[in-house]
């Protein structure tokens, strides 16, 4: 009887398993094809916003009309685009004063403090929120008041590094969460998320997943508030080391983000992150990349900063997906040399059944006609090897070369994106606002790195093809070569044929690496074709042949 239950309850555990697992791939598969129509729902909030824009360009300046219309706008834009939903907001500041109208100003200017906090502009947050006369503040705005505080002062405490000042935040933080846990009414979304939140913290994640089933309960799939109650019931399941479950509500906070048009999430790139724990690369690679640029739209500072870990997760999934490739290729080489071993032992037993034949005269020609064939494919066989190996050598020399320099490339750019955090630091400290505003505004720091990824790339290319410019210019008519300026190591035309070689032959995907227009860059391929000395057809591919 012992044995009968125990064998039942292994078998209930095993179909939980399976029933858990078929349904966290079928979410991915959801996933997968939502990240696909992505462009479709972010089309969906574009109308939206395109249609409120026309109505405020209709819209009688500094009136009321135009308050709530801005208002509509900041609240399309606060999840979509970070820096619109600034703007927004300022503009409503001013039509609030223009006014005289403290009940919207206040409104405003809370919407606004809560905003520069969640996007790591705190001295501008604070200054917005200490612009908040408390003593005019209309009461229906004391929660609003104290969340904002809450939230701000939290957010400076958690990503201040100096401890005595996180320490002093943290007290003001928990002084206005108190005074919050007063005036909230009972069953609120905002008091149920901070009882949630403190059972969490606390280790008490099933009666957190109680607060989160009511929660749930209110939400609707394809909202922020949904969203983010999974990401909450993800994060208590994260605390119970159930990663089943707690991919399981990343999978549906993200899809629900994707839906929404939501660019501010977290969801997807840390769902990523445990598929790659778990070894599916590919699902993980794909999801962080998608994350990547979902969070350089949105187009928040702090948000670029969270991310980038990001970064590096990408950088090691790549060199897995690479390292995975390389094992294929190693593979692929071993059971090639084992036909070819099979090959040479078949050879000679037919050359000894040839040899027992020697009396058979008759039959000699037909025998010896078939060595020669048979040695004409091994000669193939062996060419074909040959060029095989030479390919493989040279895919690997070019992989290692880029990934090395793609390495050197991520650290460099850590150590500035940490330089230009200290300037900026310092120039906020200083109160410089005008000077950051000048540098951001400065096109120079752009073109100064497309110029140092330019470099990269013909030097790098140059190790690999050292005398890739004397053979380019052999096929071209004696009379019309490339010639390089002083300094130069490879121009425009020189670096769309050298991506042209490592196989990016793509018009697109050429003008995209080079900053150009796909047409100017179809000019270009064309104008060299046009000084070809061979038939110019052939001209790429006889590019793509240069060693």
């Amino acid at each position: 009887m012992r044995i009968r239950l125990f064998v039942l309850l292994l078998l209930t555990i095993f179909s939980n398993i399976v029933s858990a697992q078929s349904t966290l791939d079928s979410l991915l598969l959801q996933l997968d094809k939502s990240i696909d129509e992505s462009k479709l729902y972010s089309d969906r909030r574009n109308n939206r916003i395109e249609e409120l824009k026309e109505r405020v360009r209709i819209t009688q300046p500094y009136s009321i009309e135009l308050y709530d219309l801005n208002m509509q706008l900041f609240k399309e834009y606060k999840p979509y685009v970070c820096d619109s939903a600034i703007l927004y907001l300022n503009k409503n500041v001013v039509i609030a004063e223009k006014l005289n109208d403290n009940e919207r100003l206040c409104e405003t200017k809370l919407q606004l403090s809560y905003l520069l906090g969640s996007s790591g502009m705190y001295k501008e947050a604070v200054d917005v929120l200490e612009s908040v006369d408390r003593k005019k503040l209309p009461s229906h705005f004391i929660i609003d008041y104290y969340d904002t505080h809450y939230h701000l002062y939290g957010e400076m405490a958690f990503y201040t590094q100096d401890r005595s000042t996180s320490h002093r935040y943290r007290q003001i933080a928990d002084a206005y969460k108190d005074s919050l846990l007063t005036v909230l009414p009972q069953g609120s979304d905002l008091l149920l998320t901070m009882q949630e939140t403190a059972y969490r913290d606390a280790g008490k994640n099933k009666e957190a997943r109680k607060i989160n089933d009511i929660r749930l309960s209110r939400a609707a799939f394809g909202t922020p508030e949904y969203s983010m109650v999974t990401y909450h019931r993800a994060l208590s399941y994260r605390n119970e080391g159930d990663k089943e479950q707690e991919k399981h509500y990343f999978a549906l906070s993200a899809l629900s983000d994707i839906h929404a048009a939501i660019k501010d999430h977290a969801s997807l790139w840390m769902l990523a992150e445990l598929l790659s724990e778990d070894g599916e690369i590919e699902h993980a690679y794909r999801y962080m990349r998608f994350s990547w640029s979902e969070t350089m739209f949105y187009n928040a500072r702090l948000r670029s900063l969270q991310s980038a870990g990001i970064l590096s997760l990408i950088d090691k999934t790549y060199q897995a997906m690479i390292e995975k490739q390389n094992h294929q290729l190693r593979n692929y080489v071993i059971l090639i040399s084992v036909l070819c071993i099979m090959l040479i032992a078949a050879a000679g037993y037919i050359y000894r059944q040839m040899k027992r034949l020697a009396v058979a005269r008759n039959n000699l020609e037909d025998v010896n006609k078939q060595l020669k064939e048979l040695n004409e494919e091994l000669k193939e066989t062996n060419i074909c090897l040959q060029t095989t190996n030479l390919d493989l050598s040279e895919s690997n020399e070019i992989k290692e070369e880029y990934i090395g320099r793609f390495i050197k490339l991520c650290s460099t750019y850590i150590d500035k994106l940490d330089a230009y955090r200290r300037m900026v630091n310092k120039k906020i400290s200083d109160g410089k606002t005008a000077d950051l505003l000048k540098i951001t505004r400065s096109q120079d720091a752009l073109e100064d790195e497309v110029k140092e990824l330019y470099i990269n790339f013909d030097s790098a290319f140059l190790q690999l093809f050292p005398d890739f410019v004397n053979k380019f210019n052999a096929l071209l008519k004696e009379n019309d070569p490339i010639v390089l300026k002083k300094g130069e190591l490879l121009n425009t035309e020189l670096r769309i044929f050298a991506l042209i070689r490592l196989g990016i032959d793509d018009s697109s995907q050429i003008a995209e690496f080079l900053r150009y227009s796909v047409n100017t860059i179809y000019n270009y391929r064309a104008k060299v074709k046009n000084r070809a000395r061979v038939v110019r057809d052939d001209f790429e591919s006889l590019v793509k042949a240069i060693r």
